[in-house]
């Protein structure tokens, strides 16, 4: 497996903010010619049997998968975990810590809805939320699409439920340190998702990835679906300079939603080195037979 490998090590299922079953993404990456596959639901380990499952039966490769929620400097930032062993115990209870303050979180963001006259939407939400633990501002999204408020979730997230507007309500995660040891506890490598997404400065992203390699963080999200071609180039080069392997997925969560469905990125850049080929040993292999068929 190398860079022109199709890899996609980050999406959601119903599990966390996905709209699709662990077993419905399976399908869905393996018809798209997906490779190799991760599922990283937010916080949360619940699909990964399911997942690991789904995917030795259609013949597709598969690495456990987990995006925790981290505060660094007063944003959230995203660490995808991959190629963990799903059963430990410290990663678990980490993430049962790390999703607690969800419901509360949830019930503050309904009130500041309905303080600029948007009624019923913490009900409204839980509707869509598969796993009431980690009812997130996708379900909040969805149901103000579902009620007309807004046209689709790009509007919603515009308008409403981001820092500065009606809806935002910040939460305290995990923290850096936490997320990277527990996914290395558990025999696993440490991603930061999506960096472009993020609002730091040049000096405070240095400060980011200075303190991620530092606590042992090993990769970087290259190519993703939030990413555009410029942006892949700039943490390609960011990858290079901090000696990180390079991830690629396309954070997918929705066939409605999602604006890259998965297995549709463009290849790593050539001078990278992808996580995958650090992971080799903690691929569950698809059975050749079915792989190949």
């Amino acid at each position: 497996m190398n860079v022109t490998t199709n890899a996609d090590l980050h999406c959601h299922s119903v599990i966390s903010d996905g709209t699709l079953t662990p077993e419905e993404l399976a399908q869905r990456a393996k018809s798209q010619g997906v490779d190799l596959w991760a599922l990283t639901d937010h916080d949360e380990l619940g699909g990964q049997a399911r997942a690991a499952a789904a995917a030795a039966t259609l013949g597709l490769d598969y690495l456990t998968g987990v995006e925790i929620s981290v505060s660094f400097l007063d944003q959230t930032v995203h660490i995808v975990g991959l190629g963990f062993e799903a059963d430990n115990a410290a990663l678990r209870q980490g993430l049962i810590q790390t999703r607690g303050g969800r419901a509360q979180r949830a019930h503050d963001m309904a009130e500041d809805l309905a303080r600029v006259g948007i009624k019923g939407t913490f009900e409204g939400a839980l509707k869509y939320a598969g796993n009431h633990d980690l009812i997130s501002r996708t379900h909040f999204a969805r149901f103000l699409v579902e009620t007309g408020v807004c046209k689709d979730t790009y509007e919603v997230f515009r308008k409403y439920l981001t820092e500065g507007k009606p809806g935002y309500v910040a939460h305290r995660w995990a923290t850096l340190r936490q997320a990277v040891t527990w996914i290395r506890d558990a025999g696993g490598m440490a991603v930061v998702a999506h960096p472009a997404r993020y609002k730091f400065s040049a000096n405070e992203e240095f400060a980011l990835f200075t303190e991620f390699k530092g606590l042992g963080g090993q990769g970087v999200e290259v190519v993703t679906g939030s990413h555009s071609a410029a942006e892949s180039v700039t943490y390609a080069d960011v990858a290079l300079e901090f000696g990180l392997a390079a991830s690629r997925g396309s954070d997918f969560h929705s066939p409605e939603e999602s604006r890259t469905n998965l297995g549709e990125l463009p290849a790593l850049p050539a001078q990278l080195t992808p996580i995958w080929s650090l992971l080799q040993d903690r691929i569950q292999r698809a059975p050749q037979a079915l792989a190949h068929s």
